[in-house]
């Protein structure tokens, strides 16, 4: 009987000891290399995540009417290198698109009436489909206080627009003013260029004018001599 224990438990040690030596390694017969994919998100930064309820304003409807665009995941995202702030928001489980478009200054956020959940802006240009397309959107979220932050999120987004970024802080403006000064100026002194060369020019044709002029008084003046000896 204790042959028998002995013999189990040395072959359960044998077992154990097979068990943590061996490690198998098999080398694939297909090697699929590493595909990095772009999210097109690598230089922004999130000013919001939050979960929302997107609806866009159906004009061209029969009547009329509010349709839902998506369920998801809303971003305000900031570009640290042009300062440019766009909203982004995916649906659920397929993310797919549904809104993606640049806040401006000067676009404003309008409570929805009957709710203190919504608001409604409107977009010059979405990108979510295959072509830029002028939206009415509303959004609601689902308490009170992520309506409030979203308005205060979008305010900051504004305030980015206003300071920061370049197209709407005057720096533009001031930078292509500087470059049609120095194109001007640049045509100023080509100008200048043509106008020097162009009184060298003439310079030099006076010259010429003279030189030709001496010349021929002094064939005129030869020619005289001559006839005089002739007579």
């Amino acid at each position: 009987m204790s042959d028998v224990v002995e013999s189990t438990e040395n072959g359960r040690k044998c077992s154990e000891s097979s068990d943590t030596e061996y490690d198998p390694h098999y080398k694939p017969i297909i090697s699929l290399p590493e595909v990095v994919v772009s999210t097109n998100e690598e230089d922004e930064i999130e000013i919001l995540k939050i979960r929302a309820k997107l609806y866009r304003w159906a004009a061209h409807g029969d009547p009329a009417e509010w349709k839902e665009r998506g369920t998801g995941e809303l971003k305000i995202l900031h570009n640290t290198i042009n300062h440019n702030v766009r909203i982004v928001m995916r649906r659920d489980k397929t993310l797919k698109v549904c809104a993606n478009h640049f806040i401006v200054p000067w676009m404003e956020l309008t409570p929805k009436s009957g709710t203190d959940k919504a608001f409604v802006y409107s977009v010059v240009a979405d990108f979510a489909d295959e072509e830029p397309k002028n939206e009415m959107f509303a959004v609601k979220f689902g308490t009170v206080e992520n309506a409030n932050l979203f308005n205060e999120k979008f305010d900051e987004a504004r305030q980015i627009l206003k300071t920061k970024c370049s197209l709407y802080n005057g720096e533009a403006d001031e930078q292509q003013l500087d470059e049609e000064e120095s194109d001007k100026s640049g045509n100023e002194d080509e100008e200048n260029i043509h106008s020097v060369d162009d009184r060298k020019k003439n310079l030099g044709n006076d010259v010429i004018t003279n030189e030709v002029t001496k010349k021929l008084s002094e064939l005129e003046v030869s020619k005289e001599k001559s006839v005089g000896k002739d007579k």
